[in-house]
This record gives C-alpha cells, sequence and structure tokens, in this order.
C-alpha cells in the first residue's frame, strides 16, 4: 500500500529543512517527490524541477495527490515580502494540476511573544517583526485560495533542531542568553526524523486551518548548547529579550502521537545530526 507522502510532492525541499526532511524520509523508506530548482538534488528520492516564481506550469506526476510548501524567504537571505508572493504561486499551480490538498509553512513568529503564555492556534496573531508579518501575509493568500475550495493548512512551525539560529550558528562558541532565573530561552522546537514521520503522518488526515508545528513539550536553548557537545557560554539577556515563547500543540497531539524522548534536547540533536545538519 502506498503511503500518502509517497504521492507527495515536497516544494522547498533543497533549503535547509527540506534537506534534513529529505535524509529522513529516504531513511524511513518513503518517496515523495523532491521540487528543485537549477540542480537536482543529492537525495536518492524521486525530484521534479520546478520554478514556481518564473511562471512556469507545474508537470507534476499523476499519482500526486498533496503538495507540502516548505519553500520561503527567510531574514537575511532575500526579501521576505516574497514569501506571500510564492505561496499564491504554489496555490495557484497547485489547483491548475488538481492538487486538492496543501500543506503550507508558515512559523510561529505569527504570534509575536503572547505575554510568554503558550500560543495556542485561537490567539491573537501580533507579530513583533517583518518575518512574522510576512508570514501572516503567506496565511492570508492561503485564506482565500481555502475561500475556493483548496484544502490547505497553515503550519505554524516552532524552531528545527539544527536549522535555528542556535545549531546551524556557526560561532565556535555558542552564547546563550541568560535571565534573572539563572535559565535560557525556552523554545518550541522539533527534531528532523520527528519532523518528517509527523509531516507523513497529517498529510493523510483531514486537518484545521492552522496546525501549530513542534514537539509537545519546549526546551531551554541552554539544554540544547550543552547536548550538542560545543562549547558554548552565557550571556546577560538583553533587556528586551523574552525568555518564553512556546506553542501549544494539543491540537497537534491528539492528530499524531509523540514519544516522550521527542521532546528531549539530547535527542534532538541526535536527529540533526542523523539529517546531516551539524555534526
Amino acid at each position: 500500500m502506498t503511503d500518502a507522502i509517497d504521492q507527495t510532492l515536497v516544494v522547498g525541499a533543497s533549503g535547509r529543512v527540506g534537506r534534513m526532511l529529505a535524509r529522513c524520509w529516504a531513511a524511513a523508506g518513503h518517496q515523495p517527490i523532491l521540487q528543485y530548482r537549477g540542480t537536482a538534488l543529492p537525495q536518492m528520492l524521486p525530484q521534479l524541477h520546478w520554478e514556481p516564481l518564473a511562471n512556469t506550469a507545474l508537470n507534476k506526476p499523476a499519482a500526486v495527490s498533496a503538495m507540502i510548501v516548505l519553500a520561503g524567504v527567510v531574514p537575511g537571505r532575500g526579501d521576505i515580502a516574497l514569501n506571500a508572493t510564492l505561496a499564491e504561486a504554489c496555490l495557484r499551480a497547485a489547483a491548475r494540476a488538481g492538487i486538492a490538498r496543501v500543506l503550507l509553512a508558515s512559523s510561529s513568529a505569527v504570534y509575536g511573544v503572547n505575554g510568554g503564555k503558550p500560543c495556542r492556534e485561537t490567539d491573537p496573531l501580533v507579530p513583533v517583526n517583518d518575518y512574522g508579518r510576512a508570514k501572516l501575509d503567506v496565511e492570508a493568500v492561503a485564506n482565500l485560495w481555502r475561500n475556493r475550495g483548496m484544502a490547505v493548512t497553515c503550519l505554524r512551525i516552532g524552531n528545527v533542531a539544527g536549522a535555528d539560529a542556535l545549531l546551524a550558528n556557526p560561532s565556535a562558541v555558542l552564547p546563550v542568553d541568560r535571565f534573572v532565573d539563572g535559565r535560557g530561552p525556552l523554545r518550541s522546537y522539533i527534531g528532523a526524523r520527528t519532523m518528517a514521520r509527523v509531516l507523513a503522518e497529517l498529510v493523510a488526515l483531514d486537518l484545521p486551518d492552522v496546525l501549530n508545528l513542534a514537539a509537545p513539550h519546549p526546551v531551554d536553548m541552554a539544554d540544547l548548547a550543552q547536548a550538542s557537545g560545543r562549547e558554548w557560554h552565557w550571556q546577560p539577556a538583553p533587556v528586551a529579550a523574552h525568555q518564553r515563547i512556546t506553542l501549544e500543540c494539543s491540537q497537534l497531539t491528539n492528530l499524531v502521537k509523540f514519544a516522550p524522548q521527542d521532546s528531549q534536547a539530547a535527542e534532538m540533536v541526535r536527529q540533526a545530526r542523523f539529517a546531516g545538519a551539524i555534526t
């Protein structure tokens, strides 16, 4: 029996998170189709060349019934306003190709800080930076296509261990903010293998319009730094820094199961190494 993930086109597979997930899917025996631009990807999985922003037609294989859109522009890597344009291009192409189900990467940044409380899908969206506002624009595009009958779920993703600002930091010594209680920032993370498994399950389910995506329990970034084995040091947290920015993931855990270790720093680091994101 073919799994739903094997009938899924993954747009943005050449990005950092996409490359990590591709390794994990391949190791699990899954065969999603990876979209790429320019040079083909090194992963030994089915691939499809398509340039969404070039207004070229999506010539999808007949078996494809779903799309996962990971593609996007992150801060410091280009014009983040293109995120909405890219979302529109992907959803328009999916509609024309007869793909009725799309999982679209949004971000936990759409919530802002939420007063330090875990962010629920129903909480107000008050982003505090341009990236969060750009992802809100992405969700607005999704809503337009949802009103036209497409099943679009915006995944408000937390930090992916190995693709995040801490573990992907090229500095020789990792800096971690220390707050007045002696602890570091508390954030919602997910490991690469966990995320690959969760996406493989979600793509087969009827989903809500928006869904938080992270491991059930947040982690202290100091624990991640320690688990990485790299040298790290405390630095005083800036006055404007927020210690707790986390996601409430009960909707997700009602849909898919997690093991206790999925929320543990050491396991997230192990998965990042498995996915080739860190050494």
